[in-house]
């Protein structure tokens, strides 16, 4: 018994295979805990498409794919001075974010990061000058681009790389492979017709491997079923039943992620007074588990533990079985499954 991620595989892949057509060159980005499939299996994919190259996270990473992805390896963390060393092959390209970074890597290849409105890391435009020289004892891979997500101030996210194109252009810089994040595709040709001699390269995860989001699904599996009337007691904590109905043991608990979320920005009257809601409840323990049933997003009927978790579904609801499997609504980047079941 187990929670499961079923994958319509035919259907999966075919959303890959338009991801590539819509981004010719696309690296596929492989980090974290491969986007709830795995590192292996996110290589085995990466090679299926014929990437050259696949970028992950952290050296770390870096390390453990090796073995699984025969390519290069781009590591999307900059280098920093005094970090621990990680014996890697030279297929791995580091990415660097400062002038004493790219000096840190005498004979390494390089992606130099450019300072964008995320304002995470990157070079700023007042240290292109000194590129110049720190270049000379790199590999340079190329210039790299990491735009944000939402552009509330309505700017545009081409005219932002047009314009770190043009002071690289300016500082006579080279400019043969731009890697760049969240573009859309067509603002991915607008630049590439701009600047037909340099080749532009999208890094893409979350909408690769999780854009159709009908080719996967989770699941948990019923393992034990108790009815209960109201006032009994039960679980850790003796909690009283508020009404008769089944207590559900199903798989998936602290150790899948079931139970964690990540903060979300808010943006409307709407989702902020659902928020609000929602941690109303959860003061008197009322907490919404991801777990579906009978047509219903069900109940924790205490916290999480750490491989199982205990709904509570109502009498007036269809009795589930040992056996059943109850659809999950979980975050793929926070979830750890049991099994993948291609089908």
């Amino acid at each position: 018994m187990a929670l499961t991620l079923y994958v319509d595989t035919a259907r999966w892949r075919a959303h890959h295979k338009h991801v590539q057509e819509q981004f010719p060159g696309l690296v596929p980005v492989c980090k974290g805990n491969g986007y709830g499939f795995g590192h292996e299996r996110l290589s085995e994919e990466a090679t299926r498409l014929g990437s050259d190259l696949l970028a992950v996270g952290t050296t770390y990473e870096a390390a453990r794919i090796k073995d699984y992805f025969g390519g290069d390896l781009l590591v999307l963390t900059p280098y920093r001075r005094g970090e621990e060393p990680v014996p890697l092959p030279d297929r791995v390209v580091r990415s660097v974010s400062s002038i004493d970074g790219v000096y840190g890597l005498v004979g390494a290849r390089v992606v130099i990061e450019v300072m964008s409105s995320m304002k995470r890391h990157g070079i700023s435009e007042q240290d292109l000058p000194q590129l110049h020289q720190a270049i000379e004892n790199v590999r340079l891979e190329g210039f790299a681009i990491h735009l944000p997500l939402d552009r509330t101030d309505g700017s545009d996210a081409v005219e932002e790389v047009i314009g770190w194109m043009d002071r690289l252009r300016a500082a006579r810089l080279p400019l043969h492979t731009m890697f760049v994040s969240h573009l859309k595709a067509d603002e991915l040709v607008r630049l590439q017709q701009q600047f037909p001699q340099t080749r532009f390269r999208a890094r893409i995860g979350t909408r690769l491997w999780l854009g159709d989001h009908e080719a996967t699904q989770y699941r948990g599996a019923v393992l034990d079923v108790t009815r209960v009337t109201k006032g009994d007691r039960f679980g850790y904590r003796q909690q009283k039943a508020a009404s008769d109905g089944f207590l559900v043991v199903v798989a998936g608990g602290t150790s899948h992620g079931v139970g964690l979320e990540a903060p979300k920005a808010l943006h409307g009257v709407m989702p902020r007074a659902k928020g609000v809601a929602r941690a109303g409840l959860a003061t008197v323990n009322r907490n919404l588990s991801p777990f579906v049933w009978d047509g219903k997003q069900r109940w924790f009927a205490e916290p999480p533990h750490m491989q199982v978790s205990i709904l509570f579904v109502p009498s007036d609801a269809a009795e589930p079985k040992v056996g059943d499997e109850l659809v999950a609504h979980l975050r793929h980047t926070t979830t750890q499954f049991d099994r993948i079941v291609d089908c």
